[in-house]
């Protein structure tokens, strides 16, 4: 049996594949050894996760996360080890994940477009080049938590359709400082960003919000795979974000000369193939 987590800043996808090569799923919160210790990670799982599982011995734990940088990986390789036994726990980064499922033993560039963002240049085997994403405040440009920040940003300062706000405010039960408590003090800013998304998504066709999310995916292809040899690959992309704002995702790319291939809501399709073989 192995089990395969792909854990992003909000959701923790779990699959289980059995030894009949029938697939279990289960689902935890994020897991970001960047922002949680070793103690929190381990609570998630025995809450959320443990009591799931007929079985505590796998074959291989492959553990794909948000955060998975080297220097955090053992935060996440201690709390597995407090509750499972495998003669394999590896460790990586969500981005590894994206190159595996998207690209397989094939060259591309791999991206992922969620709650962050991230890409790299991939040869079949390992990432070469990786732009380092920065997080929401420096860098992530295209992920939901930007796209997020900036709407809310245009919406507050009056940027964007009259009447917009108040039926934004209403819907999410929020007053302006009930935003600013949640963006500058209470943990976790960017899941609170990337949750506005399906509003924004339902007024895409409000030209000052597709504007928005146009110039933040160009910002994204310009500033971060516009950085290697794009020109000859594919570029594929991972993430709830690249999913559901597709169209203009493509839009971008368009204008800005890249080459769009795979586009696909979870990674984890392609990790259960890649793992597989």
């Amino acid at each position: 049996m192995i089990l395969i987590a792909d854990s992003g800043s909000t959701v923790t996808d779990w699959t289980l594949i059995n030894d009949d090569k029938s697939v279990s799923r289960y689902s935890t919160k994020g897991m970001n050894p960047f922002f949680q210790s070793q103690e929190e990670i381990e609570t998630e799982i025995k809450v959320n996760l443990l009591d799931k599982l007929k079985s505590k011995s796998f074959d291989g734990i492959y553990f794909y996360g948000a955060g998975c940088i080297f220097g955090k990986q053992d935060i996440v390789k201690k709390a597995l080890e407090s509750f499972f036994t495998s003669p394999v726990i590896e460790v990586s980064t969500d981005m590894l994940a994206a190159a595996h499922a998207l690209c397989g033993n094939k060259s591309g560039i791999a991206c992922i477009l969620g709650t962050g963002s991230n890409s790299c240049f991939y040869n079949g085997s390992e990432i070469l080049e990786n732009v380092s994403p920065l997080g929401f405040i420096l860098g992530d440009e295209g992920s939901g938590a930007v796209i997020g920040k900036l709407f809310i940003g245009s919406l507050l300062k009056n940027q964007l359709k009259e009447g917009l706000k108040e039926t934004f405010l209403s819907e999410y039960k929020l007053e302006q400082g009930d935003i600013i408590d949640r963006v500058y003090r209470k943990p976790f800013p960017n899941r609170f960003l990337a949750s506005l998304s399906p509003f924004i998504l339902k007024h895409i066709e409000e030209p000052s919000i597709k504007n928005l999310v146009l110039n933040t995916f160009k910002d994204f292809f310009q500033r971060n795979v516009m950085q290697y040899k794009y020109q000859n690959e594919k570029v594929h992309f991972v993430g709830s974000i690249a999913y559901y704002f597709r169209e203009i995702l493509e839009q971008a790319a368009k204008e800005m000369g890249v080459t769009i291939g795979t586009i696909d809501k979870s990674p984890m399709e392609g990790l259960i193939n890649y793992h597989m073989k």
